[in-house]
């Protein structure tokens, strides 16, 4: 047994790794959504996904082909997805200490610098494909 964890915590993930099948799937699916449920709390996450959404609506306003519109959907996807992440990592940092650390700064800020790349590949993506549907077509 571990001696930072109670019995109690102990048998949980005890408990919680033995299981196998069918039951282990449904239990991952409920983890997840909580897991949503949480980051949702997070006002960034939120509001990525709130910007998806939009972008999400408005590909299927415009005239794309299906394969702009797969790497549009997919850069969407990669970028709420580097948020939960940037959620993730801030969370542990958070409950290990809230003391300033330069090492729970670097993985704050390097949490922050992935979700920023994902929207610059977002940006970069949405650019390109209105620059090629709807400006002079060079690419």
């Amino acid at each position: 047994m571990n001696p930072n964890h109670s019995p109690s915590e102990t048998d949980f993930a005890t408990a919680a790794k033995g299981k196998t099948g069918i039951r282990r799937i449904f239990n991952a699916f409920g983890y997840s959504l909580a897991g949503l449920r949480a980051a949702w709390s997070e006002a960034a996450f939120r509001q990525v996904v709130c910007l998806n959404a939009v972008l999400l609506l408005l590909l299927w306003w415009l005239d794309f082909g299906p394969a702009t519109q797969m790497m549009l959907v997919m850069a969407s996807m990669i970028s709420i997805m580097m948020e939960l992440i940037n959620t993730a990592i801030e969370a542990a940092v958070d409950h290990t200490s809230l003391a300033r650390h330069p090492l729970a700064k670097r993985a704050k800020d390097a949490g922050s610098a992935v979700q920023l790349l994902a929207l610059i590949q977002l940006a970069l993506l949405w650019g390109m494909a209105l620059w090629r549907e709807y400006g002079w077509n060079v690419f």
